[in-house]
């Protein structure tokens, strides 16, 4: 099936995470099978967010950055200003869109997005999310409850990459993290913000049918 109702687009600015998580929570409860798919798009304030999967000891040394334990996937990571967060409140079961398939779209949406800017970016098979010479450039997470799919991606643009070292990022010692600013890029992240939308709508189109095939990380990137 094609031709899927672009989502509706949400753009909430700087906001809070808790109440956008009750928010996204709220929203998967009430909706019904006439209820638009929507994708809001923002920043957070400074916050370590822990997967169900999380293990105590990958939060390092949080200090007075704030720790909310969360019911997506995956393990601890970092949200603050400067990184773009595109939550995806899907009706999966409507679509016929399974939560493997999502992953890729919103990770080859970032893959796309890169590309443009001359950056070879890369998802990997082992570890959910996007990485640019094994370094990660954008997490994946999500939940799904009642056939619908909440929580989603967040792509580092221009932000203080230092709390990542207060964690283990996704529960792995030592990964680097990168960023979009360091890559070279130098637009703004509402410009960025637009042309990652306009990726995502348009493998959200077809349930991402094009992304069949689509290689992952080069072996040399692969641990």
């Amino acid at each position: 099936m094609t031709g899927f109702t672009p989502p509706r687009i949400r753009n909430l600015g700087l906001a809070d995470y808790r109440r956008t998580w009750l928010a996204m929570q709220d929203f998967t409860e009430q909706r019904d099978s006439t209820t638009e798919d929507e994708l809001w798009v923002m920043e957070h304030p400074s916050v370590f967010t822990q997967g169900l999967n999380g293990k105590p000891e990958h939060l390092l040394a949080p200090g007075d950055i704030p720790v909310v334990p969360v019911d997506r996937g995956g393990q601890v990571t970092y949200h603050g200003p400067g990184q773009l967060v595109v939550y995806v409140l899907l009706d999966l079961r409507r679509r016929g869109l399974g939560i493997r398939r999502l992953v890729s779209i919103l990770e080859h949406g970032v893959v796309s997005l890169a590309a443009d800017y001359g950056i070879q970016a890369y998802p990997r098979p082992d570890a959910p999310g996007v990485y640019v010479d094994d370094a990660k450039l954008a997490s994946v997470g999500l939940r799904v409850r009642r056939g619908c799919s909440y929580h989603g991606l967040s792509l580092n643009v221009d932000m203080d990459l230092a709390p990542f070292s207060r964690i283990n990022p996704c529960g792995y010692q030592g990964l680097r993290v990168t960023q979009l600013r360091d890559l070279g890029v130098g637009d703004e992240l509402q410009v960025i913000s637009q042309r990652l939308l306009s990726e995502l709508t348009a493998l959200l189109a077809d349930n991402g049918a094009t992304l069949a095939g689509t290689a992952a990380a080069p072996a040399t990137s692969v641990p």
